[in-house]
């Protein structure tokens, strides 16, 4: 009885090419994991640079975002003070603050009204004038070297067909922003809000 010898050569071959496949899988892991780990090494290499960079631009940005809600604030402010200008104005043009013998304090107390909380009512000053024509028109200007002054305001609603204007002041305060950001046209750090109607009285 003949018994060939075993042979090994399919077998060798099979853990030859197992023994290929193992390490060419795991040069493929390295390298893949490779450019992960380079990312890795540079995110942390650069964060001092991440903090410098964040430092130069947080004062601007600072400075730009507090300037954006204060003139946002002081904008809606001063929407409203005109908003109640006119609305206070109507009771003049059609008669009503004339025929109830309505006082300057009496007016100045529904502007207050119609502003809702966003103003201190003792802040706020009235100054009506009345005109023979529109060309005659001319604006109070109540601030002198920086100072609001209340001297020579009057309050005379007119009568029937008389140009009559209107205005409202008040002094809203600001605050100072970072690199010098300031939008105050009056001392002690506050904005003249001025709201104004000019109109013809009614036929009343």
């Amino acid at each position: 009885m003949n018994l060939r010898p075993r042979s090994h050569c399919g077998e060798s071959a099979s853990h030859a090419e197992r023994g290929d496949v193992r390490p060419n899988a795991q040069s493929s892991a390295d390298g893949a994991g490779r450019p992960f780990a380079a990312i890795l090494r540079f995110a942390v290499a650069t964060r001092a640079a991440t903090a410098v960079e964040f430092a130069i631009v947080a004062a601007p940005f600072i400075a730009l975002l507090m300037a954006i809600l204060q003139v946002g604030v002081v904008f809606i402010a001063q929407q409203v003070l005109q908003t109640a200008t006119n609305q206070a104005a109507r009771l003049i043009m059609t008669g009503q603050a004339q025929n109830g013998n309505m006082t300057a304090a009496q007016f100045q107390q529904t502007i207050c009204t119609d502003a809702t909380s966003l103003f201190n009512c003792s802040g706020i000053f009235v100054n009506v004038q009345t005109f023979s024509s529109f060309s005659g028109v001319a604006m109070t200007n109540p601030v002198q070297n920086g100072t609001f002054s209340n001297t020579n305001l009057q309050y005379t609603p007119g009568g029937s067909g008389d140009i009559v204007v209107a205005q409202v002041f008040y002094q809203w305060p600001v605050y100072l922003g970072p690199l010098g950001f300031n939008i105050s046209n009056l001392n002690n750090n506050k904005l003249l809000l001025v709201g104004t109607a000019a109109f013809r009285n009614e036929p009343y």
